[in-house]
C-alpha cells in the first residue's frame, strides 16, 4: 500500500527536492535495512544515499571555519641563506643548517629548512654511508611489519579505528581489532595477542615500523623488544613514509 502511495506521487511531483533533514533522516534508515533492497524502498539512487552520506561525514570533520591564519612566510633573505650554506657545506643536513641558524639568531623550525631545501632539489639530510631508505626497505622487505591505524565513519557519524598490521615482504595486511577508542594499553594488547596466537615467528620481523601516534607507547615497543624478537631500539627516518603511513609524521623503524 505505502509502495503504491509513493508511485502515485510521484507520478503528481516531478521532481522531489529533500532538505538537508530529510537527507539525514534516510541516510541514517538506510543502514537497518539490506543495501541490496534500497532500490525497491528509498524514492532515490542507492548512489544518492551513499553520497548523502559522505557529504554528513564530510561536514561532521570540517574545521574549516575554527582554522586560524597560518604562520607568515620565511623571508627570502633567509631562504637564501639556507641555500647558500647547504651549496657551501654540502654534507650539512638540515639540522645543522638549522642549528646554524638559531645560533644567527633567526627563528625558523628545522620542518621549515627540511621544505626549502627539498623544495631546491636538495637532499635535506645527505647520507655519509650506508644504504638509503629506499634501498633499506627493498632489501629488508621480508624481515619489515609496519603497524598502523586506519579509520571509517559509520553510517550514524561514529568513528571506528581498525588497527592493521602489514607484512611488506608478502603485502599481507592482517585486521587485529577495531575500537572506537584506541589507548596505549589496548593497543599493546592487541597486537601482543596477535602475535601469540598466530605464532609469528618475530626472528624474521626485525625492523617494526610505526608512525609517532600516541597509542604506541614505550609498552609497545617492548612487545617487540621481547626474547622472540631482534629488535631493540627505534631509531628516526625523517620525512619518508611506509605503505601504512597515511597523513603521519616521520616513522620509527626499530633496529636490531
Amino acid at each position: 500500500m505505502l509502495r503504491h502511495q509513493n508511485t502515485v506521487l510521484r507520478r503528481q511531483v516531478p521532481q522531489v527536492r529533500y532538505e538537508p533533514a530529510d537527507r539525514l533522516w534516510l541516510a541514517a534508515l538506510s543502514h537497518l535495512i539490506p543495501r541490496s533492497r534500497w532500490a525497491d524502498i528509498f524514492p532515490i539512487r542507492p548512489a544518492t544515499l551513499l553520497a548523502w552520506h559522505r557529504t554528513l561525514v564530510a561536514k561532521r570533520w570540517d574545521y574549516s571555519k575554527r582554522r586560524r591564519p597560518g604562520r607568515p612566510p620565511t623571508a627570502a633573505a633567509v631562504k637564501t641563506l639556507i641555500l647558500r650554506m647547504a651549496a657551501e657545506n654540502p654534507r650539512w643536513g638540515h639540522r645543522r643548517i638549522h642549528g646554524e641558524l638559531t645560533r644567527l639568531g633567526h627563528k625558523i623550525s628545522a620542518s621549515t629548512v627540511w621544505n626549502i631545501l627539498n623544495r631546491a632539489g636538495i637532499d635535506p639530510a645527505p647520507r655519509r654511508n650506508g644504504p638509503t631508505w629506499k634501498q633499506f626497505l627493498t632489501t629488508q622487505a621480508e624481515h619489515i611489519i609496519a603497524v598502523d591505524y586506519l579509520h571509517v565513519d559509520t553510517i550514524n557519524l561514529t568513528r571506528l579505528y581498525a588497527l592493521i598490521m602489514l607484512e611488506h615482504g608478502s603485502r599481507r595486511a592482517h585486521l587485529l581489532r577495531v575500537t572506537a577508542n584506541p589507548t596505549g594499553p589496548w593497543t599493546t594488547k592487541t597486537v601482543r595477542n596477535f602475535l601469540m596466537n598466530t605464532g609469528t615467528d618475530m626472528t624474521k620481523r626485525k625492523f617494526p615500523i610505526r608512525d609517532r601516534g600516541g597509542q604506541f607507547t614505550d609498552a609497545f615497543d617492548a612487545v617487540f623488544a621481547a626474547p622472540f624478537c631482534v629488535s631493540s631500539r627505534v631509531h628516526r627516518r625523517p620525512r619518508k613514509r611506509t605503505h601504512t603511513a597515511k597523513g603521519s609524521s616521520a616513522p620509527y623503524v626499530a633496529n636490531s
